[in-house]
């Protein structure tokens, strides 16, 4: 399966009074490269993370939003979206990002990066587009995006193609991380299934099923 980059985003630092950092500072406006941008295991060259507590770090080194799920957003909200907009780094085309199965490899550019988990909306990103209910209206939608890590490090350039070169047999999708994180609890147990669930993920599975206790 195979679709491509149609935009590298690099955050820069916008002060707001949205912004969650406890400095008033974000990097959730994600701006398009002009050319290639190093992929490494810490996140993206030159990429702004206003809550390192929150965002960014090996599991959570690139977001992956498609415009496919963009164009949604645009009819929903009367209004465009350019590439960035979600705060993503990778702006997709062709690529199921919601149906992407935990621990999936892509090639991407000279990198090679692995699905780890959906995104979560926060308060910050309501803010940044001006919509007070955008959390609960994402959710609602869940089609959240996927943040990926980086298995080995490269440049990455729009126009590059998007191959998924390994798949888990287990099956189990951003999109069913997410809603059952939020809206099914049933589906939680499916989630153990999945080898390569980041620990975090994990944790918080077993708590809400009482299988770990404080």
């Amino acid at each position: 399966m195979t679709g491509k980059v149609t935009s590298v985003n690099v955050g820069i630092v916008t002060e707001a009074a949205w912004a969650g950092d406890a400095s008033g500072r974000s990097g959730i406006d994600k701006r398009p490269a002009d050319g290639p941008v190093l992929f490494h295991t810490g996140g993206v060259a030159g990429d702004f993370i206003g809550e390192p507590a929150h965002h960014g770090g090996p599991d959570k080194a690139v977001y992956a939003y498609a415009v496919e799920d963009a164009a949604w957003w645009e009819t929903d909200l009367g209004r465009g979206i350019r590439p960035g907009g979600f705060g993503e780094n990778l702006t997709t085309y062709a690529v199921d990002v919601t149906g992407a199965v935990i621990g999936e490899h892509w090639a991407v550019g000279e990198a090679l990066l692995q699905v780890t988990m959906p995104r979560t909306p926060c308060t910050t990103f309501a803010g940044f587009w001006g919509v007070p209910d955008l959390v609960k209206r994402f959710t609602a939608r869940a089609t959240p995006g996927a943040y990926l890590r980086v298995v080995r490090a490269g440049a990455v350039s729009a126009g590059d193609p998007i191959e998924i070169v390994r798949r888990p047999v287990h099956g189990v999708t951003v999109g069913e991380v997410f809603r059952a994180t939020s809206l099914e609890p049933e589906l939680l147990p499916r989630l153990l299934e999945a080898d390569d669930l980041p620990e975090q993920i994990r944790e918080k599975v077993r708590r809400r099923l009482g299988e770990v206790t404080d």
